[in-house]
């Protein structure tokens, strides 16, 4: 898997080892805060606060202190459903730590994204990519040389079939900022919301 250090976010979030988390995504819900991270204590690792119902939305991935990380937010009047994600709460172009974009217009069963980092800005190869079917919660991260970083997979549960929960497991390979992949994820939840 990764040797070398992939950091996006912050080096805190980069283990020497392979992380498991398990996200919990309301699915019913009109408050703050529908997704949930969970370590394999089931410790509250992350959160995501967004806006419900604002012109542009917006989403704040928050550490289990509730401090913000990443802002991310939809680029209005884009093809590809371009999403932009900064540091901290800000939304200014200073602050950019990556973009995301579909690969192309028209996607049907399997979803294909590019993610491009901050530093990446012509643009003609992305430094990531994510594949997989988002109705299976299936979905594999790559790095630009084909290198798989992270993996998705459904977790059927008592909980997700009775209290509308939606619970997935992620495996972030290690030497990769587990926040950065988090972030991803939420970002294609949101691209696929939007379909």
């Amino acid at each position: 898997m990764a040797t070398e250090r992939l950091e996006v976010i912050g080096p805190q979030f980069c283990a020497p080892y392979a992380v498991d988390l398990s996200i919990v995504k309301q699915v019913m819900t009109l408050k703050d805060g529908s997704f949930q991270v969970l370590d394999v204590n089931e410790n509250v690792v992350f959160s995501v606060k967004g806006k419900v119902f604002s012109l542009r939305e917006r989403r704040v991935l928050v550490d289990g202190a509730g401090n913000p990380l990443v802002t991310f937010q939809q680029k209005l009047l884009t093809a590809h459903h371009r999403w932009q994600a900064f540091r901290g709460e800000s939304t200014d172009s200073k602050q950019l730590l990556f973009s995301v974009k579909k690969s192309g217009l028209v996607q049907f069963l399997k979803t294909k994204l590019d993610v491009f980092l901050a530093t990446n800005t012509k643009e003609e190869v992305s430094d990531f990519k994510i594949e997989g079917s988002w109705m299976e919660k299936s979905c594999v991260i790559y790095a630009s040389n084909s290198t798989q970083v992270a993996k998705m997979h459904k977790k059927r549960t008592a909980e997700s079939l009775l209290l509308g929960k939606d619970n997935f497991g992620v495996t972030v390979s290690a030497n990769v900022d587990f926040a950065f992949i988090v972030a991803l994820i939420v970002i294609l939840d949101e691209i696929n919301e939007d379909e």
